[in-house]
């Protein structure tokens, strides 16, 4: 029993550790530290929680059906979806490093807006979380992947929650805005990357490479 245990333990942390690197929290923070000046403390924590609810169902949703979604209900391939993420991914990393924000707000955006897209997706349940949904049951066990799943989302939720406080201190020595920008540079990077990927994965499918 306890060696049993043991690997279950074992095989929870290896998929939490793995999903919770794809998750990101720390760029998260900054999500919610860029949103603190157009949004008040129960705005910020609607967001935070809707957010990461979206892509607690998303994940699952993948999680179950795997690659059925795309192929039998969207019609669309994974190379596809990985493209279309990068650039949206692209284009909040490119505003971040020229503006000093990773999500840009006006009078006209909703919050349920901002929550789903793109902080549920791409940034929480990205092309990289997906696969990892989608994969990681067969390696490692449905039970202990959606465990794990779950256990991270709520300690991405727990994070961006409580993310003002660690934006006080940033204020406090004008780190805020330069820290932003250099994220924002790697977003765009990331999403560069996934674009990259996706287009090897279109011409390998294709017969290419």
């Amino acid at each position: 029993m306890e060696s049993l245990f043991s690997i279950r333990a074992e095989q929870f942390l290896s998929v939490y550790v793995t999903m919770l690197a794809l998750v990101n929290p720390i760029q998260k923070i900054f999500v919610m530290l860029s949103l603190d000046a157009k949004l008040g403390e129960r705005e910020r924590r609607y967001v935070a929680l809707k957010s990461n609810a979206v892509a607690l169902v998303i994940l699952l949703l993948f999680l179950a059906l795997g690659n059925a979604i795309f192929t039998y209900v969207f019609n669309i391939n994974l190379y596809a979806f990985r493209i279309t993420c990068g650039f949206v991914l692209l284009y909040n990393g490119f505003i971040a490093l020229q503006q000093g924000i990773l999500i840009r707000l006006d009078a006209q955006t909703r919050l349920n807006d901002v929550s789903a897209v793109p902080i549920a997706m791409p940034m929480i349940a990205g092309p990289g979380t997906i696969t990892a949904a989608v994969t990681l049951p067969n390696q490692e066990g449905v039970v202990v992947t959606i465990v794990a799943i779950v256990a991270v989302i709520a300690t991405n939720a727990l994070i961006m929650v409580h993310s003002k406080y660690l934006g006080g201190f940033l204020n406090r020595f004008n780190l805020m805005s330069p820290l932003i920008r250099i994220l924002g540079l790697i977003i765009a990077t990331i999403g560069v990357q996934m674009c990259f990927n996706g287009i090897k994965e279109f011409l390998d499918a294709i017969g290419i490479i």
